[in-house]
């Protein structure tokens, strides 16, 4: 077992059987893929694939069908790699729908985050207050010292307040937290900052006091001083308290968009909710904000200043004399000019989709008892998927669909339901499929499509844990394996020993000994 050609051997039995069980699953079904790329410690481009399908339960599966060293990153060696990957697994591409009708989705999530990195810019104000937090941020944790006494304190304030009944105990609650810096890349890094600045203020401000007062350098000294002085001026906690309530709106919809079964029609409802928000604060959200701004500066003495108070207008020079009022500066210069961006963003970026698949498949929507439910659309959607749909199966469809919807509307098990993928399994549990195998296939190709790149994320963050500095030289083949191990470790510990060591003994001629339990090699290994 100490020999690197047994382990290979072993590691590729396993991560067979799995494939094995994953390709049972798939079977004759069609399927969509993810594909992404990424360099390994060892500065080798990764191309990552996973499959998306619908399996016999009627739930939406995403697996990892492998990795594959590509030496350049261009469109054709990526398609030359995928297609080589899907030969070895004998998956035909004709179920990959490679033709006229196939349908491609940008990553929802990676457009979601560009959104916030626009908003997190969108006015100087913001911008100048983004900077400052990653300046408190540095500062805070620039050695494990201070990251120790910030725990720290944070842990005395927390004990003060639940003596006092400012905060309750429970599960789940009050833990932990440290600060870490907003990254352009990492999804939800800036909303969860500033809720951990939030939560952490007193200690915040206790370790950059401790920090000015222990400076040997008169810069570090005044660097600390106007950290604490910005951290206590009403324009940072007001923008604060907007950017936290913003991000919050768009960080739900961004770990709705990362669920392995979310499917597309969901997800441009989602949008909408979000834009609905947004909306909905503009119009609203003012006031409640301005309230609990100051009650949050009341608490911790710092001065709110007055809103009617005329001021230069930011930005300007005093020579032109253009003044406004506190409070139209931080309505309509930060408050309204951020909202407007991110409107602005999502619109841009998720704007009203005007495919005619997407407008179709929103038919197969099951909110309020299938209100959206037309058969003419769905018709039509059948016919775009014509190597699915023969001329026979569309004179059928109408009536299978109307049977459907008829049904499903009078069936307990869909009353509540509004996403297309339980739809999918309320049909397999009632037997419906198998009723109308049409409408099935429908719902099928729908779920198929992809919404978000997030299961490709997953695969080089494990990859970064199996290939280390450490394990530099592992060769392609055997990170493969390891790979498939890893990420489908469900699916890998379900197998029973007995089919991995008669893998393992097909593999080759050995001289060995099997027991129930054990595989021991005797010699000859190699």
């Amino acid at each position: 077992m100490i020999s690197h050609h047994i382990q290979k051997d072993i590691t590729k039995a396993c991560a067979e059987e799995v494939m094995s069980i994953i390709m049972d699953e798939i079977g004759d079904k069609k399927f969509s893929v993810l594909i992404d790329e990424s360099r390994d410690v060892s500065i080798k481009e990764q191309m990552a694939v996973i499959l998306r399908y619908v399996n016999d339960e009627g739930k939406v599966m995403e697996r990892l069908l492998g990795l594959q060293h590509v030496e350049r990153c261009t469109a054709a060696a990526l398609k030359e790699g995928l297609v080589n990957m899907l030969d070895s697994h004998k998956l035909p591409i004709s179920r990959l729908h490679e033709n006229p009708y196939a349908f491609y989705v940008y990553c929802f999530a990676h457009q979601l985050q560009l959104v916030v990195v626009t908003v997190a810019t969108s006015t100087s104000a913001i911008a100048d207050f983004f900077n400052y937090v990653s300046l408190i941020v540095n500062t805070v944790g620039a050695s494990c010292m201070r990251k120790d006494a910030l725990l720290a304190k944070h842990r005395d304030v927390l004990l003060e307040k639940l003596e006092s009944g400012e905060i309750n105990t429970g599960k789940g609650l009050n833990q932990e937290c440290s600060l870490a810096r907003p990254g352009d890349t990492r999804w939800g890094s800036h909303l969860k900052t500033l809720l951990h600045i939030f939560v952490m203020w007193e200690a915040v401000i206790d370790i950059l006091e401790i920090v000015r007062k222990d400076s040997v350098k008169p810069t570090s000294n005044g660097g600390a001083f106007g950290l604490i002085g910005k951290m206590e001026s009403f324009d940072f906690v007001f923008i604060m308290h907007l950017m936290i309530q913003l991000l919050s709106i768009t960080d739900c919809l961004s770990h709705a968009l990362q669920r392995k079964d979310q499917d597309i029609v969901e997800a441009m409802h989602l949008i909408i909710d979000v834009k609905e928000q947004l909306q909905d604060m503009r119009d609203n959200g003012c006031d409640p904000l301005f309230k609990r701004v100051k009650e949050f500066c009341d608490k911790n003495e710092i001065e709110v200043p007055d809103m009617d108070k005329k001021i230069n207008a930011r930005g300007i020079s005093a020579r032109r004399k253009q003044k406004v009022t506190n409070m139209h500066f931080y309505h309509v210069e930060v408050f309204l000019a951020a909202i407007d961006a991110i409107l602005s963003e999502m619109n841009h970026r998720f704007g009203e989709v005007s495919s005619e698949l997407l407008v179709c498949m929103a038919c197969l929507n099951p909110r309020n008892s299938f209100s959206n439910f037309d058969v003419d659309k769905l018709v039509r959607l059948a016919q775009i998927y014509a190597m699915d749909f023969d001329v026979g199966d569309l004179i059928l469809l109408p009536t299978q669909l109307r049977s459907f919807v008829s049904r499903a509307r009078r069936t307990q098990d869909f009353l509540g339901c509004v996403e297309l993928g339980k739809v999918a399994e309320i049909m397999v549990k009632t037997e419906m499929n198998t009723s109308y195998p049409l409408v099935y296939r429908l719902i099928e190709l729908t779920l198929i499509l992809p919404v978000a790149t997030a299961a490709v994320e997953r695969i080089f963050s494990a990859m970064s844990i199996v290939k280390t500095d450490l394990r530099n030289k592992m060769s392609d083949e055997w990170l493969n394996d390891l790979m498939i191990c890893y990420t489908e470790k469900e699916i890998f510990r379900s197998i029973k020993n007995d089919k991995i060591i008669k893998r393992f003994e097909d593999m080759k001629d050995r001289r060995m000994l099997v027991t129930r339990n054990n595989l021991v090699i005797s010699s000859n290994a190699s």
